[in-house]
């Protein structure tokens, strides 16, 4: 299915800090809870199932990419505000990010 410029346009996918990390154990599937500092965005929270290929502390301080205008949506008892994007293997997903460290915030374009 082919899109527009225009739907392209929509998605606001933005260069994100993650500031804190923590196992989710409340998830359905292994997953982390995320708090990603966006910029002039702000903090916002995420759920990401990438327990098999990071630590917690490898994720602090990594910049990553993220979809930043999809509606809220309830993961268990967290609220999740972006979805983190990442590249989906057969039992793995490995994180998208920036090869150099650029401002929080900054659009994908």
């Amino acid at each position: 299915m082919e899109i527009t410029w225009g739907d392209f346009k929509k998605v606001d996918i933005r260069v994100g800090t993650i500031l804190n990390a923590e196992l989710f154990e409340v998830a359905r599937n292994p997953s982390y809870k995320l708090e990603i500092d966006f910029g002039e965005l702000g903090v916002l929270k995420s759920s990401a199932q990438i327990t098999s290929l990071y630590s917690v502390e490898e994720l602090i301080e990594k910049q990553i990419v993220a979809v930043v205008n999809f509606p809220k949506k309830q993961i268990a008892n967290m609220m999740s505000e972006c979805l983190v994007l990442g590249l989906v293997g057969d039992n793995d997903v490995v994180l998208i990010n920036p090869d150099r460290k650029v401002k929080n915030g900054m659009r994908l374009a």
